[in-house]
């Protein structure tokens, strides 16, 4: 082992001259190493990943391989997620330290605990509400769930969740994200008039008693900061031109955007209808840009057309930060034996998260 090599040696270097040091670098560690690479990645990153996905997909993966280092190509919580699942010897490493995920920021565990002991002040918490974190949050969220017999939910398998929850208790608490939980409910048969949003800047969340009592969903005021941007109105003005087109949205996507989608779903959803169409389709699409950007120029040969949604630029600029500059220089920190950026859960944050991630996998 040596002494690490500064970030600051990376930071002017071209991204062809990181490329070769990439390679490189990942020739000499071998099946040491794996790459994950997640779908909202940018280019000049995503193109070195061995495996890519959503976030699930890639740290089960990550897990049943032979590889000791795990550089996770995406955000905070992905990175988490991998060191959760993955066997001890593994090690979990996020190339930009300051890759986070504006979803994720808001809603923190003292936030969701005061929730939980205000709705403990008018119902019975322990035994009517089911706690269940989108996988997009930090550990600890996932630790609190697990400590509550609760559970984590992905945007692939959120309608089971929800069943599983509702069978446990009649209420659930739904957390950071708005959207995915409200756009699952709905499709669910539960009624806008039965979810209530939480306020986390307000005491009880600026609900009254009664709407606490009511409401089946208590949704978390989070969102995507990169799917606030789509609006009915685009998909209006799009079809307006192009009639023709089938619309497809992710499910953080706002409720009106989702209503007027032909089909709604994740990542991997999305990707495998798209791919599967007939030739010569045309697609809106609501999700990142940089996976709209890539889907376009792999479907082309077969005479699809894949526009992405909103008019302005919406890419994630949180997991933007990777570049080959961090990359490379964490593959070079790594062949010469050094261990730099690692993400290590808590032991016994871990243990809690691990269950509530269970209660997932299980179903």
């Amino acid at each position: 082992m040596t002494t690490a090599f500064p970030i600051q040696d990376y930071a002017l270097l071209s991204d062809e001259e990181c490329g070769v040091k990439i390679k490189q670098a990942k020739a000499t560690l071998g099946d040491k190493c794996i790459v994950l690479g997640h779908h909202y990645q940018r280019d000049e990153v995503f193109q070195y990943a061995d495996i890519s996905g959503d976030s699930l997909k890639l740290s089960k993966e990550a897990s049943e391989s032979d590889a000791e280092y795990i550089v996770f190509c995406g955000v905070h919580f992905m990175a988490e997620v991998a060191d959760i699942l993955s066997r001890p010897e593994q090690i979990a490493i996020l190339p930009d330290l300051a890759a986070g995920c504006s979803m994720a920021d808001m809603a923190n565990k003292v936030n969701v605990q005061r929730c939980w002991d205000e709705l403990a002040s008018v119902i019975d918490v322990e035994n009517e509400v089911t706690p269940v974190t989108y996988i997009n949050s930090a550990a600890d969220l996932k630790a609190f769930c697990g400590q509550h017999e609760g559970i984590v939910c992905t945007s692939s398998n959120a309608q089971k969740i929800l069943e599983w929850s509702f069978a446990k208790r009649e209420k659930i608490l739904f957390f950071p994200d708005q959207h995915l939980g409200r756009n699952t409910a709905f499709q669910m048969g539960i009624s806008l008039d039965e979810m209530v949003v939480w306020d986390f800047n307000k005491p009880m969340g600026g609900l009254t008693e009664e709407a606490i009592r009511k409401a089946k969903m208590i949704l978390w005021g989070g969102y995507c900061s990169v799917h606030q941007f789509f609006q009915p109105d685009q998909i209006d003005d799009f079809l307006q031109r192009y009639p023709e087109t089938k619309v497809i949205a992710h499910p953080e996507a706002c409720f009106e955007v989702c209503q007027k989608a032909d089909f709604i779903g994740s990542t991997e959803m999305i990707l495998k209808t798209v791919r599967e169409a007939e030739e010569n389709s045309r697609w809106l699409v609501a999700t990142e840009l940089n996976l709209v950007n890539r889907l376009h120029e792999e479907c082309k040969s077969q005479g699809k057309n894949v526009h992405f949604m909103s008019p302005s630029l919406s890419m994630c600029s949180t997991m933007f930060r990777t570049d080959p500059q961090h990359l490379a220089w964490v593959l070079e920190n790594l062949a010469a034996g050094n261990v730099v950026n690692q993400i290590k859960v808590a032991a016994d944050e871990a243990i809690l998260a691990k269950k509530a991630l269970n209660n997932m996998l299980s179903l």
